[in-house]
């Protein structure tokens, strides 16, 4: 792996095309950079982030072309080679390839938007009415749990009424059965000193 690799005429020739297509590819990417740095709006401390991101990514790319056709030897067409990619990116595809990242944004947009109001029709919609309808449903539940709470109520205090109004008359009669009976006053008297003790 470390033994160098004789350049030949062929692999001078395929190392200056391999480098011709990394040119073209550092210019695509940076076209596809530039246009997302600007679309999204980064703050001004991110662009030396992502710059530094794009320079390492362009070099390892670079690199690895480089390793795979003459495994990594520099000679002076490699650069010839990159910077004559780059101008012909530039001056040939720039544009074009600005214009399709733009439309695959608005595209990729537009289809987010559209997922999103899928979303809220097939998911959030429903769930919200199942809500409501639960909602409504379980508080005229609750309301009629409370009237038929108060009716029942009523309904037992008139019994409970009735039931005194029935018995108040044996009641009475047996209050005066037990003042007429001694063996209850005894009995009376002796609980009444029952508890004057305690």
């Amino acid at each position: 792996m470390g033994q160098a690799v004789q350049m030949t005429l062929h692999i001078q020739f395929a190392t200056m095309g391999m480098m011709m297509l990394g040119g073209l590819s550092l210019g695509g990417l940076f076209d596809l950079y530039r246009v997302l740095a600007n679309y999204f709006r980064m703050p001004r401390y991110a662009y030396y982030f992502w710059d530094v991101v794009f320079w390492i990514l362009g070099t390892l790319l670079i690199f690895k072309l480089l390793y795979d056709i003459n495994w990594g030897q520099v000679r002076l067409f490699i650069f010839i080679g990159l910077l004559v990619g780059m101008v012909v990116y530039f001056w040939l595809f720039s544009g074009l390839v600005v214009k399709l990242v733009l439309k695959l944004i608005q595209f990729l947009k537009f289809v987010i938007q559209i997922g999103v109001r899928a979303f809220k029709i097939l998911i959030i919609v429903p769930i919200s009415l199942l809500y409501r309808a639960c909602a409504i449903f379980f508080g005229f539940l609750f309301a009629i749990a409370i009237f038929l709470y108060q009716v029942m109520l009523q309904l037992l205090y008139t019994v409970w009424k009735l039931l005194l109004w029935l018995i108040s008359p044996m009641a009475r009669r047996v209050r005066m059965m037990a003042k007429n009976n001694k063996t209850v006053q005894v009995i009376a008297r002796f609980i009444h000193r029952l508890f004057d003790r305690t």
